[in-house]
């Protein structure tokens, strides 16, 4: 409802600003510009929530003034503040005048730059040069005040003349016109208004996401807004409009769609919202609009409830005082983190949330960690060093809370953090919520570089509100949820733990949320030294994970996510992705969407770790060309393998949104730090990887160490019958025990399981199930070991080269050539042995499963149980 104090009275105003300028000038000395901080905007100190109405125009007066007199908009803007409101949006650029009141009275203006946007306007090139000097020229007529909240450089292009034109020549004409509006104005905050039938423009540049959106279902409008704080990639989401017409739906109707249309999108994560509009007073092409009333004032400027309801939902802004919250228990576990513990427990101090507690678990640190968390009021627990996934099963049994909300001693919470996170689980059936994390913007040049560069802690998302995985680092589930699952799996002392404990959360039939505003800031490693062993120590925690979750890996050891992975840092396809835009027929569809097409295996490949290996084999071929010159014809295929690496680091350097404050100099220094971050993380991530097994580098730790790889037969008698199904999984299980990774052939192959101990061989094994009545079945068990074609090329291309260097009486090339043929092909050997003795322990459990484990294999590779008979 309205405000009952009365607003102080303004100076005398005529039809000229120069009158007024003098205490508007006093004013804007307490204004500060906004800027953008993540999802949300930033003045004056604080954060800056937009609630806002649209303003204008209205019929243009003698001088073409499309706001009438100072007077009326004087009254207006005292009626806005007194509700509560404290931006405005207009669709023109207004005159000075109109931003000295606006500042008067606290309002911020968001200033529409208008142009010819619903005709084809890329036509001529005069026309394109016509357009650029209007925005130029209204840019320039305010810039520089401090009442201006924003730029909007259009607003909603027709979706026909985007789809005429093509969404790349649409969104390289507003960055254009992004350009010019930051160089007349280079403090000023520049958006593009879209609305839903254009989402799929990608306007990456703007500063901040701006939407129109007209949806009457609450629940609709939530799962838009989720999914527009997903295309906002980090940035405010702003609607610059929502709005009912009272003419069709009712006054009263109005004031009740408005009230929760407000609180959705700012529960949603807006970061603002503008209301169509201050008045039903409208103009328009000429003539003034009578059929619409979508106004909080009538044509008069009486009152319509709508205003009293925005004023309440807006004095509400982000949460209502009287929700009932769940109490939250925010654990920080600390091992050596003194650096930056302290600036994490002052922020937690500050959280505007009403109940919860600090628990801090100091893992065994020999640092000031101890005595820094006594200076704040928090829950301190010491203990010996274990690991962090000890450390926070600790803080788990210690804590109140029935939510646990995990943040690192190397990051701080944004003030809402805890009520985004709380909101998720009341209004959402979920067991664990997470949210974004930044780098702070005053972190070292070299900490921005990695915060954009790959092995960053990026979030899983599934769809716009489930996510797959959610980073340690803001982290919240429910404690029942996390007790049901035993804690954490204190195996992984260093990394790996959020992603066990999501799988496992989802293993049991959970659903993990996720706020987009529900921010940490995070520190990202200030050298590329500690950059490099995080690197390492997550290539470790990717080989343990690989042995506990065989199944979510391929056959090269990369985990399969089931869905898309946000955040900076991520690798940049070779070849760029083509998008579709799903228009609907005709370019008729309300709601058009880009879809990116899927990377291709070709792309994909080169940029796993693991081409290094190829690029490292290739280079030991060149290099003996400095004594035998025939070899030097591996030089280009040196360059082919080096090459996509390189190309996909420039590619990602390129890409890179850095802070627009940096010279030119300051950014080609900061890209060329990017590009070699991606070209040296794969490299310690790969360190990592072998250090610790990962496969296809690991060898399966069977019964029998190695076993000759000729093909075998095996049958089994059993007299319980099962479904070929079900046999199946069963020697898939026997083979996961030992460390096997097992592939399920496809629909066109005559084969049913792979068996792979590296790369260079595998062995494939059939099954066919004989009914002998009652329930009696034969199994009968083939497997034949497979050679790797590259590994054969490799093998004959090697023999190859060596008969010709015997030829030329090259004798080092020969002895050098003869030993990596020799070398290979006791690998390939060594392989499928490795392979077939993990495929020969599955059978003899499978074996020992129907004949309660009497008997052995025999050398021949036959096997006898319980009435079966084997043939070698």
């Amino acid at each position: 409802m309205l405000s009952q104090t009365t607003a102080p009275p303004a100076p005398p105003v005529t039809e000229r600003p120069e009158q007024v300028s003098t205490p508007v000038e006093r004013k804007w000395r307490t204004m500060s510009r906004p800027r953008v901080e993540g999802p949300f905007l930033h003045a004056d100190g604080g954060k800056l929530y937009l609630r806002g109405v649209t303003y204008g125009p209205f019929r243009p007066d003698e001088q073409e003034c499309e706001y009438g007199s100072p007077g009326q908009v004087e009254e207006d803007f005292a009626a806005m503040a007194e509700g509560g409101i404290n931006a405005v949006r207009t669709y023109t650029v207004p005159p000075r005048w109109l931003l000295d009141l606006a500042a008067r009275h606290g309002l911020r203006v968001m200033v529409g730059l208008p142009w010819e946007q619903h005709i084809t306007f890329l036509d001529g090139a005069a026309q394109r040069r016509g357009i650029e000097q209007r925005v130029r020229q209204g840019v320039r007529a305010v810039a520089g005040h401090p009442a201006i909240l924003a730029f909007a450089v259009g607003n909603e292009i027709p979706a026909p003349i985007v789809r005429w034109y093509g969404r790349e020549r649409i969104e390289r004409f507003l960055y254009r016109l992004y350009r010019i509006a930051r160089a007349e104005d280079p403090e000023a905050l520049v958006t593009y208004v879209n609305y839903p039938t254009t989402e799929y423009l990608q306007l990456g540049f703007l500063d901040f996401l701006c939407f129109n959106v007209y949806l009457e279902d609450r629940a609709t409008l939530g799962s838009y807004l989720a999914r527009l704080a997903n295309l906002a990639d980090g940035r405010p989401l702003v609607m610059g409009e929502v709005g009912l017409d009272s003419l069709r739906n009712g006054e009263q109707e109005q004031a009740r769609t408005l009230s929760w249309q407000i609180a959705e999108s700012f529960a949603c994560g807006c970061a603002g919202l503008f209301v169509f509009a201050w008045t039903d007073q409208w103009h328009r092409g000429g003539f003034d609009i009578d059929d619409w009333d979508f106004g909080l004032t009538r044509r008069d400027r009486s009152a319509k409830p709508a205003l009293a309801a925005v004023s309440q939902a807006f004095d509400a802004v982000p949460f209502a005082e009287d929700e009932r919250w769940p109490m939250i228990s925010v654990i920080v576990c600390s091992y050596n983190g003194a650096a930056t513990l302290g600036q994490t427990l002052a922020h937690l101090g500050r959280l505007d949330y009403p109940c919860y507690e600090v628990v801090v678990v100091i893992d065994g640190s020999a640092d000031a960690s101890r005595t820094i968390a006594r200076q704040h009021e928090v829950r301190l627990i010491e203990v010996d060093n274990g690991g962090l996934s000890r450390a926070r099963n600790i803080g788990m049994r210690a804590a109140q809370g029935e939510i646990l909300a995990y943040i690192d001693d190397d990051a701080f919470a944004d003030p809402q953090w805890l009520k985004y996170l709380a909101w998720t689980y009341r209004t959402q059936e979920v067991v664990a919520v997470g949210g974004p994390n930044l780098v702070p913007a005053d972190d070292p040049p070299t900490a921005q570089c990695v915060a954009h560069s790959p092995g960053g802690p990026n979030h899983v998302l599934l769809s716009d509100r489930v996510a797959e995985h959610i980073p340690g680092c803001n982290m919240s589930i429910r404690k029942s949820a996390l007790e049901a699952i035993g804690g954490f799996d204190e195996q992984f002392r260093i990394a790996g733990d959020d992603v066990d404990v999501c799988w496992r959360l989802q293993e049991r039939g959970g659903v993990i949320g996720f706020h987009p505003a529900a921010l940490v800031w995070h520190h990202r490693r200030d050298s590329v030294r500690n950059y490099l062993r995080q690197q390492h120590n997550y290539g470790r925690a990717e080989a343990m994970l690989e042995r506990k979750w065989p199944r979510k890996y391929n056959w090269l050891g990369h985990v399969c996510w089931g869905g898309r992975v946000y955040g900076d840092g991520l690798m940049q396809p070779l070849l760029g992705r083509r998008w579709r835009v799903y228009h609907g027929v005709w370019g008729a569809n309300p709601f058009q969407s880009v879809y990116p097409s899927p990377t291709g295996l070709l792309q994909s490949i080169p940029l796993m770790p693991e081409w290094y290996l190829l690029v490292a084999l290739v280079l030991m071929l060149a290099v003996p060309g400095l004594i035998w010159q025939p070899l030097l014809v591996a030089l280009p295929l040196l360059m082919l393998a080096a090459g996509p690496p390189l190309v996909q680091a420039m590619r990602s350097a390129h890409a890179a949104a850095l802070p627009r404050e940096l010279s030119w100099r300051q950014r080609l220094r900061q890209r060329l730090l990017i590009g070699c971050l991606h070209v040296l993380q794969p490299i310690a991530r790969l360190r990592g990887r072998l250090s610790d097994g990962l496969t296809p580098w690991r060898r399966p730790k069977s019964r029998h160490a190695l076993a000759w790889p000729w093909p075998r037969n095996h049958t089994i008698w059993s007299e319980q019958w099962q479904s070929p199904e079900q046999r199946l999984e069963r020697m898939e299980e026997a083979l996961h025990r030992v460390g096997a990774k097992p592939t399920r052939g496809g629909a066109f192959d005559r084969w049913d399981l792979e068996v792979r101990a590296g790369l260079t061989a595998s062995i494939r094994a059939a099954m066919v199930i004989e009914e002998h009545g009652a329930g009696r079945q034969l199994i009968r068990l083939r497997c034949r070991p497979v050679l790797s074609r590259l590994a054969l090329g490799a093998v004959g291309l090697g023999a190859a080269m060596g008969a010709v260097a015997f030829a030329m009486a090259s004798t080092m090339a020969v002895v050098m050539l003869t030993i990596l043929v020799v070398l290979l092909a006791a690998r390939m050997a060594t392989d499928a042995g490795v392979a077939m003795a993990a495929y020969l322990d599955a059978v003899e459990s499978e074996l020992a499963g129907e004949s309660g484990g009497e008997g052995e294999v025999d050398a021949g590779g036959g096997a006898e149980r319980g009435g079966g008979n084997g043939d070698g």
